[in-house]
């Protein structure tokens, strides 16, 4: 149901800067805004802020990219790039110029860090002195006049704000009329763009009273802003830097799937309606708004990532699954006639991401080297264990149910002296699925193949021991 107090068509923006690795702060900030404006039947537009020409990089822009696209937030129009409007912030320069609302200071850095190192010294937050407010420099730095007032903020996440400026001097908006800075850019394009509500980090609160003085400076309309949470480690600290640099497609190349990724992005200081861990999209959108954002910080906690994605990969599609799982497994293992969503179906029980597998299934592929100590379970006899495969070798290459009958002769026998060494011939493995998954999947053929293998190093096991005696 459409918010009512919503006047305006929503547009809202995702604006990253490609400067470092997209990040699942990022990812979130991404998922709220996209959720917002299809939930209000908006637009949800794409802008790289891109000013920074030394910290920017291509790499960056396409990771940015990329990973919207994997996660299925797609954007309307054209993608925005800062760096290609640079005319349109410099006529808007000029106009503070003109008007006497903005000034070029040409202040030396050193002079400037002395002055903060004072102002600390004495307690006090640093801000510009204002030096050069009155002079008549044409080159330097440009600044705005901030005026000296008290301004309150409607967060649609915190409630009111309300800011002193007195305590944030005059900022540099531009390093030159060619060179303007994020507080001023991004005030042109939101008015540009026509941006109804910005949604972003509580990072982002110490800019919001410089970008609203600049708002009203240009008589341009205000937007309603919403901060997110801060997402805090499993320590419930700041996060860390092996989260923060880390790429976030880093985690598509580990195996994790993208409705994953976003079930747990959204619950990252967000809440449905009925709590819950498992929430499908669709169901996103349904409930999603901004009044179930939390204040408090949203704790990351990867145990959780990974059970969501272990649930998922249970209730996936096993087609899909082959097909997304070609980059993990060898192309050689496609070539062979064992089927690759069988080999799925008996596995992603175990997976936690869709790298697991290889580890997990490559016995079912190649039969791995094992010591024949590992057919014996527990006190059995080795010529007992012989003859228990003998016998289930005739069984499964002459019963028609060999299921059945395998099961009554380990009814019969012993189910641990019967389908432990079955299994530790047909996997080579301590740790396996059951031997009739296994059979299903390798087929009658190869698995008498791995009995005769296990027969012939039970025999050897076998007669070392008569040997000893």
């Amino acid at each position: 149901m459409d918010d009512p107090t919503i006047k305006k068509k929503v547009r809202v923006r995702f604006a990253p800067s490609p400067t470092g690795p997209f990040s699942f702060g990022n990812a979130r900030t991404a998922l709220f805004n996209w959720l917002f404006a299809r939930r209000h039947k908006g637009e949800f537009l794409l802008r790289i802020e891109d000013t920074d020409e030394q910290r920017s990089r291509k790499e960056y822009e396409f990771e940015i990219i990329e990973s919207l696209k994997w996660l299925g937030l797609d954007w309307d129009g054209e993608i925005y790039h800062q760096s290609k409007r640079k005319d349109i912030y410099q006529r808007y320069l000029k106009y503070l110029l003109e008007k006497g609302l903005a000034y070029y200071c040409s202040c030396k850095q050193e002079d400037l860090e002395l002055e903060r190192q004072a102002q600390l010294a004495q307690g006090l937050a640093p801000r510009y002195s204002g030096r050069c407010r009155n002079l008549k420099n044409e080159k330097g730095v440009i600044r705005f006049k901030m005026p000296e007032t008290e301004i309150s903020v409607n967060d649609l996440i915190r409630g009111k704000i309300s800011f002193k400026t007195a305590l944030i001097g005059d900022i540099v908006i531009a390093k030159s009329l060619e060179e303007p800075l994020y507080n001023f850019a991004v005030v042109i394009d939101d008015f540009e763009m026509k941006i109804t509500h910005v949604i972003r980090g509580e990072d982002h609160l110490p800019n919001t009273p410089k970008q609203i003085m600049l708002q009203k400076a240009l008589d341009l309309p205000s937007v309603q802003y919403a901060h997110l949470p801060l997402i805090l480690g499993p320590d419930k600290k700041k996060l860390s830097k092996r989260y923060l640099e880390k790429s976030f497609l880093d985690y598509k190349k580990e195996g994790y799937l993208p409705e994953a990724i976003l079930n747990f992005l959204v619950l990252l200081g967000w809440h449905p309606i009925k709590d819950r861990e498992i929430i499908k999209l669709e169901e996103m959108l349904a409930e999603f708004s901004l009044e179930r954002v939390q204040k408090s910080g949203a704790v990351f906690n990867p145990d959780k990532l990974d059970w969501l994605n272990a649930y998922y990969l249970r209730t996936t599609d096993v087609k899909r699954l082959s097909e997304l799982i070609k980059p993990f497994v060898p192309p050689t293992w496609f070539k062979k006639s064992i089927s690759i969503e069988k080999a799925i179906e008996i596995e992603r029980g175990r997976m936690k991401k869709l790298s697991d597998f290889p580890k997990l299934a490559s016995f079912l592929f190649d039969l791995p080297e094992y010591p024949p100590e590992l057919l014996i379970w527990k006190e059995t006899k080795s010529s007992d264990i012989l003859e228990n495969l003998k016998t289930v070798l005739n069984v499964l290459t002459e019963e028609r149910n060999y299921k059945e009958a395998i099961m009554a002769l380990a009814d019969k026998l012993g189910r641990g002296e019967v389908l432990w060494p079955l299994r530790v011939a047909l996997s080579g493995q301590e740790a396996s699925p059951g031997p009739f998954e296994i059979i299903e999947v390798i087929g009658k053929e190869e698995s008498a193949r791995r009995i005769n293998i296990a027969i012939d190093k039970i025999k050897i096991l076998a007669q070392k021991s008569f040997q000893q005696k």
